[in-house]
């Protein structure tokens, strides 16, 4: 197994503690695949994994309409996919990325959680070198293919890491490659649970239970606000 799978199984990337936030998440990610690529899931396919992924997290019928809905209404305000970065306490590097129709309130919150918790925000790019950005797909295995034998298929089309997770195998890629690979398992037949993107550390710092502390407070804080998607560190957990 590698750095990425042990990166996931050491740490909580996302910590969405009740089915009202993944919704919420879901939805504004739904919003933005459909003002990318319009509203039709045979012909854009981010959208097509998206209602996948929210049927799997029971997301009702009329939530998903409603997102591709406000999409596509002139009257509704868009959304923007913007990412901030910054040093939390102890020096761990921290990545925000959010969802917001309201940029400059959205960095004036985040700005706020990093002064307040003893960390500074900092330029954009300014963390770009510590963590890798991939695609990541969550599907369910075949008794009959092999992890060894989709490895080496799935090679060609951007993946650099397979791991096994319970009864599901999770493949890592390349961001770019993200329409390659999905292509492959969808004309493969293979059931796909998620595609996300992450940001993986590429250097990570351990802490003592104090400092852990520390940074988890602003992490947790920044979490809680309703325009943030993601929030990836380099800390060991």
């Amino acid at each position: 197994m590698g750095r990425a799978f042990e990166y996931r199984k050491a740490t909580k990337l996302k910590r969405w503690g009740n089915m009202a936030r993944v919704f919420t998440k879901l939805g504004k990610q739904i919003t933005i695949a459909v003002r990318e690529s319009g509203p039709d899931p045979d012909t854009n396919p981010r959208l097509r994994v998206l209602i996948q992924q929210s049927k799997k997290e029971n997301m009702p019928k009329e939530n998903v309409e409603r997102a591709i809905k406000k999409a596509t209404s002139k009257d509704e305000s868009d959304y923007k996919e913007v990412t901030y970065e910054g040093y939390g306490p102890n020096g761990i590097a921290i990545v925000v990325e959010t969802a917001t129709d309201n940029p400059t309130r959205t960095v004036a919150n985040i700005r706020s959680y990093f002064n307040r918790y003893g960390g500074s925000l900092g330029t954009t790019g300014s963390l770009q070198f510590l963590f890798d950005h991939k695609c990541v797909f969550k599907i369910a295995s075949k008794p009959k293919v092999s992890l060894e034998d989709l490895e080496l298929e799935l090679i060609d089309f951007g993946v650099d890491e397979l791991a096994e997770e319970e009864e599901n195998v999770v493949l890592y890629g390349d961001f770019q490659s993200y329409s390659l690979i999905q292509k492959y398992l969808e004309e493969n037949n293979f059931e796909i649970f998620s595609a996300e993107f992450e940001r993986i550390p590429n250097d990570m710092k351990e802490l003592n239970e104090e400092q852990k502390a520390q940074v988890m407070k602003l992490i947790e804080k920044i979490e809680d606000d309703e325009d943030v998607q993601n929030v990836f560190h380099n800390m060991i957990e």
